[in-house]
C-alpha cells in the first residue's frame, strides 16, 4: 500500500517538474530522452553482434585446434573461406596469402580448381609477409568490432553535463525570479528549482546505463582482441612446425599428394 502511494505521488512530481521547466530546460529532457533511445540501440546491437562474433570465432578456433594436419589443411581452408567471425576471417586472409606462396603459378586459380596445399619452403620475406596480412586483419576487425563504441562513449561523457548544464541555468533563473518579484519566497523558488533538478535527473538515467554497458562491451573487445592475437601467433606457430617437418622430411611429395 505504501509503494502504491509513493509511486502515485512520484509520477506527478515528475510531471510537474517538467511543466515548471523553462524552454532550455524541457529542450535538454527531450535532448536526453533520445539520447537514451540512442544508447539503448547501440548497446543492444553491439551486444548482439559481439555474442554472435564470439560465438562463431570459439567454435572456428576449436575446429583449428582439433586439426592436426597442416595449417592449410583443405578441409580447414574451406571452412574458412565461408566463416564470417573474425578468427575465421584473419584465418582466411593469411591461408591466402600462404596458398599464393605454395602455388605461385596457380595464383588467379579458385581453390576449387585444384589448387595444392603441398607445403614449400618459405623465405623470410615469405613468412613476414603472411604475418603482416594476419596482422593487418588483425587490426581491421578491431576497427570492426568497435563500431559505434565512439558514440556510446560520448552519450556517456556528455549527458551529465547537459543534466548539470540544465540545473545550473534552472537554478540561475530561479533565483533571478525571486529577486526581480523582490521576496525571498520558497514557495516561489520551489517549482524552478524541480524543473532545474530533473535535468539532471535525465542525465544521469542516460549516462549509468550507457557506461555500464559501455564497460560490458569494451571487455567484450578487449577479450576478442586477446583471442585474435593469439590467433594471429598460434596461426605462425603452426606454419613454422609446418616449415621443420618438411625440412625433416626433405623429400618431394607423393602421387597421394592432398588437392582441394
Amino acid at each position: 500500500m505504501c509503494t502504491v502511494s509513493i509511486l502515485a505521488a512520484s509520477a506527478p512530481g515528475v510531471y510537474y517538474a517538467f511543466e515548471n521547466s523553462d524552454g532550455v530546460g524541457k529542450g535538454i529532457v527531450v535532448l536526453l530522452l533520445l539520447g537514451s533511445i540512442v544508447t539503448w540501440t547501440v548497446m543492444l546491437d553491439k551486444a548482439m553482434s559481439l555474442y554472435r562474433a564470439r560465438k562463431l570465432s570459439q567454435r572456428f578456433l576449436a575446429r583449428f585446434r582439433a586439426n592436426q594436419r597442416n595449417v592449410a589443411a583443405p578441409s580447414l581452408v574451406r571452412e574458412g573461406m565461408i566463416d564470417t567471425s573474425p578468427i575465421g576471417q584473419i584465418y582466411a586472409k593469411g591461408v591466402n596469402r600462404l596458398l599464393k606462396f605454395y602455388e605461385s603459378d596457380a595464383m588467379n586459380q579458385q581453390l576449387s580448381g585444384g589448387i595444392t596445399t603441398r607445403p614449400i619452403k618459405l623465405s623470410d620475406a615469405q613468412y613476414n609477409a603472411v604475418e603482416a596480412v594476419l596482422e593487418s586483419e588483425v587490426s581491421s576487425q578491431i576497427q570492426t568490432l568497435e563500431t559505434r563504441i565512439g558514440l556510446l562513449a560520448t552519450l556517456v561523457s556528455v549527458s551529465p553535463f547537459c543534466g548539470l548544464f540544465g540545473t545550473v541555468w534552472g537554478v540561475m533563473l530561479a533565483f533571478c525570479g525571486i529577486a526581480a518579484a523582490g521576496k525571498s519566497d520558497f514557495t516561489a523558488l520551489a517549482p524552478g528549482v524541480a524543473g532545474a533538478l530533473l535535468t539532471t535527473v535525465a542525465g544521469l538515467i542516460v549516462a549509468i546505463p550507457s557506461l555500464v554497458g559501455y564497460n560490458l562491451l569494451t571487455a567484450t573487445i578487449r577479450n576478442l582482441t586477446v583471442t585474435m592475437d593469439n590467433f594471429t601467433e598460434e596461426f605462425m606457430v603452426r606454419l613454422k612446425l609446418d616449415q621443420l617437418e618438411l625440412d625433416r622430411t626433405a623429400k618431394p611429395a607423393g602421387p597421394g599428394e592432398e588437392q582441394l
